[in-house]
């Protein structure tokens, strides 16, 4: 049972992070915080790193402009994306828009992957959009209607299709051939460079000693640790095992936001959170072809 607490630390510490992200509101720019974290990754993991992929770069660099791909992707526009978001909507809302994932990669692996519809998928997509609907609007669905989705839930959702959209190409294109934590490594530095100019362009405040600590959780705790443990899952147990963790990740946000930041939590927060968890296992446990035959009873 103790390779389950692999996939549980790992989800915890993304779980604190998007709480992290909203304790950055104020503290330091979007932009700071997005290229500082991956900074300081790529500094510490380069005394280990570098030399590795310098010497596997024959084998990388057909891979370089994918590499480039996955890194804006998933690093620079799902990261940035957040991180601008938690401006404008609350860490509980982004931690359950996060549980929508799954669902969005589902949702893309059918044209982009051949995978066949299933009447679970649809049926979880239904359930979950109803789910996240509840949340956006307070509960009150006809005032979405009236006034539409806010900004910092409108671009949480979007750094949920980048990183969708980087989930897919990364199973899509096979890229196993290059050891994970060089893919890894390989990404940051590519990101370092791509989040370069935004810092640079963008008002800054520069660090100090009550966003330090943010910054370096989410370098050395949620960019480092967090992926080495969900490394780890994946060998121990299976990714199918381990991403059914991502699915308590809405309730650790909510819980330690209510904790750290005094987030009220309200009822539609729990009917909300509870469809759009109920639509994703229902997705992926409920796997039959859309339109198959159920077999004839004797």
């Amino acid at each position: 049972m103790w390779q389950y607490a692999f996939p549980l630390l790992a989800v915890l510490i993304w779980s604190g992070n998007t709480v992290v992200s909203k304790m950055a509101a104020g503290s330091i720019g979007p932009a700071e915080i997005s290229f500082y974290r991956w900074l300081v990754a790529g500094l510490l993991f380069t005394p280990f790193m570098l030399r590795p992929v310098l010497r596997n770069w024959p084998a990388i660099r057909p891979h370089a402009g994918r590499i480039v791909v996955l890194a804006l992707l998933g690093m620079v526009a799902c990261q940035s994306l957040a991180y601008y978001a938690a401006y404008l909507t609350t860490a509980t809302h982004m931690g359950i828009l996060n549980a929508l994932i799954p669902i969005a990669v589902l949702a893309l692996a059918i044209p982009l992957l051949g995978q066949r519809l299933t009447a679970g998928a649809v049926a979880g997509a239904l359930l979950s959009i109803t789910g996240v609907l509840i949340v956006v609007s307070g509960g009150q669905l006809r005032s979405l209607v009236a006034s539409g989705t806010g900004a910092g839930d409108a671009l949480m959702l979007l750094a949920v299709l980048a990183y969708a959209a980087y989930a897919i190409l990364l199973k899509k294109w096979d890229l196993r051939a290059i050891p994970a934590l060089q893919l890894l490594y390989a990404q940051i530095v590519v990101a370092i460079v791509a989040l370069l100019p935004l810092y640079l362009l963008s008002p800054r405040t520069g660090l100090s000693a009550a966003n330090l600590p943010l910054v370096l959780y989410a370098s050395v705790l949620a960019s480092m640790a967090a992926t080495l443990l969900w490394m780890h899952a994946i060998a121990r147990i299976g990714p199918s095992r381990a991403s059914l963790f991502f699915n308590l990740l809405p309730l650790f946000t909510a819980l330690i936001a209510a904790l750290t930041l005094g987030e009220a939590l309200a009822a539609y927060h729990a009917v909300g959170g509870a469809l759009t968890i109920g639509g994703v296992l229902l997705a992926e446990r409920w796997r039959t072809p859309l339109g198959a035959r159920l077999p004839a009873r004797a």
